[in-house]
């Protein structure tokens, strides 16, 4: 699990990490019963209709065909990780993902 100070200030950060998570089958079902408690939290907040995979994806504005490019990504870094002898967790994966393609 990252640490707090990661998303100290951005709070939107662990939703896009778990939302990756989701895409690769790597979320977890305590984590996503969290989420689904929070869609009205998330709708509310985000000005957003749906489930909270569907309010980020429209916040994002994220191209219907997200979670298959987030697949194919993991796959592609999976290989590179077993070339080097590296282990790329789900979560590590999540993290180097969303810091280099969906935040700022």
């Amino acid at each position: 699990m990252p640490t707090a100070n990661r998303y100290a200030g951005k709070p939107l950060l662990r939703v896009l990490e778990c939302y990756v998570l989701w895409a690769i089958g790597e979320l977890g079902e305590v984590e996503q019963a969290k989420l689904c408690g929070m869609e009205p939290q998330l709708r509310q907040a985000l000005k957003q209709q749906g489930n909270w995979r569907e309010v980020v994806e429209k916040t994002m504005e994220l191209p219907a065909n997200m979670p298959e490019l987030i697949r194919a990504n993991w796959m592609k870094n999976q290989g590179i990780a077993l070339q080097q002898g590296i282990e790329l967790t789900g979560q590590h994966f999540a993290e180097m993902f969303v810091d280099n393609n969906l935040t700022d």
